[in-house]
């Protein structure tokens, strides 16, 4: 080594790994067949243009009993759709394996907390942090003092949300509980998305792409025009939507 030779400086951090819990939407397949899914799923972006449109989900397999899928094809004909399939939940392991072999993994929740995963350390570990006191419950009412705009997500996981501006074409809310909406809904609005049928939306002025309440939906052009234009509160009674002018 020369005089002027120094070691060479570790390299700066060039990532960090962390296992954290996201919400995804979940295409329950009730239909094992993707030549019956994939159409049903196009005709519905047919009636509610940009509806999933680069949306990361899930498949669940619970209500398949066992029967055999085509995932590749299934893989194939989402992704034409612009729709991502990401993994699988639910169902039996022969269904699990074969959707592996597609390249969908099974996931599985993480819980609430992120936590930070670290590589290993060159020497002994150091001793265990002390354990951490339990975390607050996560608000209930997720506030947005904005507009949303085209092509923007939000999602109020476990929550009311509350939109204080308009919601862009283009743009979907999602709630697991109720949505308020003070200004437009231009886009989609999908409240009780954990298959909750009491939650409700309530829209200063109504004129949506798509509305939807546990998994039932209409479209704008299913829509009367006399809730057009109105200040409006959607619920469910069985599986119909009902439109109810406010004010």
């Amino acid at each position: 080594m020369t005089a002027d030779a120094r070691p060479a400086a570790p390299p700066s951090e060039a990532f960090r790994l962390r296992a954290s819990n996201y919400s995804l939407l979940t295409l329950r397949l009730l239909s094992a067949r993707p030549e019956e899914v994939l159409p049903a799923l196009g005709d519905q972006f047919r009636r509610a243009p940009g509806f999933l449109r680069f949306a990361p989900i899930a498949i669940g397999l619970d209500d398949l009993d066992g029967q055999e899928v085509d995932f590749a094809a299934l893989v194939s004909g989402l992704r034409k759709l612009e729709i991502l399939p990401i993994g699988v939940v639910g169902g039996p392991q022969t269904l699990r394996a074969a959707a592996a072999g597609a390249g969908l993994p099974t996931l599985r929740s993480a819980g609430q907390k992120e936590t930070e995963i670290e590589a290993p350390a060159p020497v002994a570990a150091p001793p265990a942090a002390p354990e951490e006191a339990p975390r607050p419950a996560a608000a209930r009412t997720l506030l947005v003092e904005q507009n949303v705009r085209a092509g923007q997500r939000i999602y109020a996981q476990g929550a009311d949300l509350i939109v204080m501006g308009t919601v862009n074409a283009g743009a979907e809310v999602l709630a697991d509980g109720h949505i308020h909406i003070y200004g437009t809904l231009r886009g989609r609005a999908v409240a009780g998305a954990n298959e909750d049928p009491e939650a409700r939306i309530f829209v200063q002025n109504f004129d949506p792409e798509l509305v939807a309440i546990a998994g039932f939906y209409a479209v704008r052009e299913g829509l009367q025009n006399a809730s057009i234009g109105r200040t409006v509160a959607v619920r469910l009674e069985g599986e119909q939507l009902r439109f109810e002018p406010l004010g």
